[in-house]
């Protein structure tokens, strides 16, 4: 080889090398904005302590400063036998108190395909991870039964076994072959997935009471590494037997009178609480294409652990300092942007003090006294959820970023001596105050930490400013079509009640968003019910009279049977002769999908030469004053393209009902209208 070809040599190597460096270097820049793109919370649900049973009514506790700690209700264990004031005494738990929430009892196992032999031996965790999971999909929008098949995955904090307890203590005859399978954390999780036909991974954590945001945080991972598309995750704890709570009040971590008092002079435990959260996940990038309701963004999470400390339950303020860093980190987040933060806020002696020194360590040099770092935990609402506590904060946090409110921290009354409150940047919240930013984002960060030494945080930023894609010429429908359904026709009422009173109490939602919702975003069942209405008012009433039994005119009820075939649909196509001007002008002004068929006939014809004068639109939707389109139309070298385009654009509108055939026929031009929905001609040959 000569030295000419050697050097030649060299420079295509170094070329090669050049562009190898380069094409890696554009893979990690993509693959770290994968790591790094922010998360969509498109829906939530909830049970929660105070009669929440959705994020509304968790909202209405949070926003009045309501205190929802009960005492503990007679079906979970006889108070008076296990209640002793004295924490010495063995056996006996010395607070009355707990934040519980209403009929767990209730389930229906049939809607989930459970028998009633099953269901008995189901840990009511797991019913209400099923229930909670379905609410929070419907709350996005999305129909669980579209999901079969699907990649989405299932994260799921949970870190108790009471109902086992309760089991064992009935003795072993109590004990069958669903006990395992309905006990167990790992089928917690698996059921949800194994109900909805899911695919994507599936995990149950057990990390204490910082389980249910461990979840969050694996669920972002799982998104950014494209294992699933759509995630569940939250956290589920329920209060059935006594145990635990002896557990605690042998350890001295209880409050005396049932109240987390975080931050506060007073604050001398936690209560235990129960509920149960779930939110839907989703790629910012897919939510925002999907035109999702977003309610808030997850920008950075982050877990670690306390390692070797002074003790396995005491919390570790260096650790803290450094996951809230990493998350910071993780969601590319000034400290200086974070304007509230929900705390961990157990409300203990030991615990307030250290984790508000981290949080100042953490703010102290981004805020100040002026501009301070607003702090506060729903612990003192709803008590501690553990297992669940982490997405109970965070969902808090959600809410907050939607009404642009921060709602107050309850039992602070006298500030906690062993903080040094005039040193750190912070104030906590003690009454409802509008989220001020001075026109900047509102962002938030959320802490929970396990008595096991996992940590975990997540920052969030309100939703990313939505504005409704108004086409242009579009008008409001002049009718609506409502259509719910359910598996029994004593739910079908009660779900009939429910939207007569969503459509009163929320004047301020769309009447198309509400349908559309209804309609796409819901599961259909057997027992079916459609109303046709022009506006609300008309919807409410029609509504209203079919619940007190009056037979209402565009009201149409009915049971679906149980075909094993779908029935054969077909479409026929008409030939000339049909047309006549402003055919489906209207659906062009109010159904995207037939517009948007138009649009791309127009585009199509624009290169043919009998178009190159008046467009499509021109000739179907004259102006009034444009009388030339009128005999145009009878013309033949316009006649057909034009009814083509209207019975494809229709074709077209149906199937985006759901409305498909197995069979397409036409006659004359209808003919080639049948051959392109067949696939036989491209739209452009046809």
């Amino acid at each position: 080889m000569s030295s000419e070809q050697v050097q030649n040599y060299a420079k295509l190597m170094k070329m090669a090398s050049d562009k190898i460096a380069k094409l890696e270097a554009e893979l990690n820049a993509v693959k770290s904005n994968d790591r790094s793109e922010p998360i969509a919370v498109i829906g939530m649900g909830c049970r929660f302590p105070g009669g929440a049973s959705n994020p509304e009514v968790f909202w209405d506790i949070l926003q009045n400063g309501v205190d929802t700690i009960t005492e503990v209700p007679k079906e979970r264990w006889h108070l008076d036998d296990y209640y002793n004031p004295d924490p010495n005494i063995p056996g006996k738990i010395y607070t009355r108190y707990g934040g519980f929430i209403d009929q767990i009892q209730e389930f229906d196992a049939n809607f989930f395909g459970i028998s009633p032999r099953e269901a008995i031996n189901l840990d009511p965790q797991q019913r209400l991870l099923l229930e909670v999971s379905w609410e929070a999909l419907e709350h996005s929008g999305q129909n669980p039964q579209q999901l079969k098949e699907t990649q989405t995955g299932i994260f799921i904090g949970i870190c108790s076994n009471d109902y086992t307890q309760r089991i064992l203590t009935q003795g072993q005859e109590k004990i069958d072959a669903y006990m395992a399978t309905g006990n167990a954390h790992s089928t917690a999780s698996g059921r949800i997935s194994y109900t909805l036909g899911l695919i994507g991974p599936n995990l149950a954590i057990d990390t204490a009471c910082s389980s249910s945001l461990v979840s969050i945080h694996l669920a972002c991972l799982s998104l950014r590494n494209q294992e699933c598309n759509l995630a569940l995750a939250g956290g589920v704890h329920q209060l059935i037997s006594p145990e635990a709570s002896i557990t605690f009040s042998k350890a001295r971590m209880l409050s005396f009178d049932g109240r987390c008092k975080t931050f506060d002079l007073s604050a001398d435990g936690f209560v235990r609480g129960e509920g149960c959260g779930i939110v839907v996940l989703k790629h910012l990038s897919d939510a925002l294409a999907a035109q999702d309701n977003i309610l808030a963004v997850i920008r950075g999470s982050a877990i670690n652990q306390d390692g070797d400390t002074s003790g396995l339950t005491v919390p570790n303020g260096p650790s803290q300092q450094s996951v809230i860093r990493q998350a910071l980190a993780n969601g590319r987040v000034n400290p200086g942007s974070v304007s509230y933060l929900e705390a961990h806020g157990t409300g203990t002696s030991l615990g307030d003090p250290i984790e508000v020194g981290a949080l100042g360590k953490v703010f102290g040099e981004s805020h100040s006294q002026e501009k301070p770092l607003i702090i506060g935990s729903a612990k003192t609402n709803i008590g501690h959820l553990e297992g669940a506590a982490g997405i109970a904060g965070l969902m808090k946090v959600v809410l907050q970023l939607q009404h642009r409110q921060i709602a107050p921290s309850l039992h602070f009354n006298q500030p906690n001596p062993y903080i040094n409150w005039s040193q750190l940047p912070l104030q906590v919240s003690t009454q409802l105050t509008p989220w001020q930013t001075k026109e900047k984002s509102r962002i938030a960060g959320v802490s929970s930490f396990g008595f096991s030494g996992t940590n975990a945080h997540v920052i969030l930023e309100e939703s990313p400013l939505q504005v409704k894609a108004q086409k242009e010429d579009e008008l409001e429908r002049s009718c609506h079509l409502l259509t719910l359904s359910a598996k029994t026709d004593t739910a079908l009422r009660e779900l009939v009640n429910n939207y007569h009173n969503h459509l009163q109490t929320h004047q301020e939602l769309e009447l198309g968003d509400i349908c559309y919702t209804a309609n796409t975003g819901r599961a259909h069942f057997n027992y079916r019910l459609a109303v046709v209405a022009s506006n609300r008012q008309e919807l409410v009433e029609k509504l209203q009279q079919y619940q007190q039994g009056e037979e209402v005119a565009g009201i149409f009820l009915r049971e679906q049977p149980n075909h094993t075939t779908a029935p054969k649909i077909a479409f026929l196509f008409t030939g000339q002769g049909a047309q006549y001007v402003n055919m489906g002008r209207q659906l062009y002004q109010q159904a995207p999908t037939f517009r948007e068929a138009i649009n791309q006939c127009e585009q199509i014809l624009s290169s043919v030469e009998t178009f190159q004068e008046k467009s499509l639109r021109e000739i179907l939707y004259p102006t009034d004053q444009d009388n030339s389109s009128l005999s145009l139309l009878d013309q033949t070298a316009y006649t057909q393209p034009c009814l083509f385009s209207i019975e494809y654009a229709l074709c077209k509108l149906w199937k985006s009902w759901g409305i498909k055939p197995d069979v397409v026929m036409g006659h004359s031009v209808g003919e080639y209208v049948a051959a392109t929905i067949a696939g036989i001609f491209s739209l452009e040959d046809g």
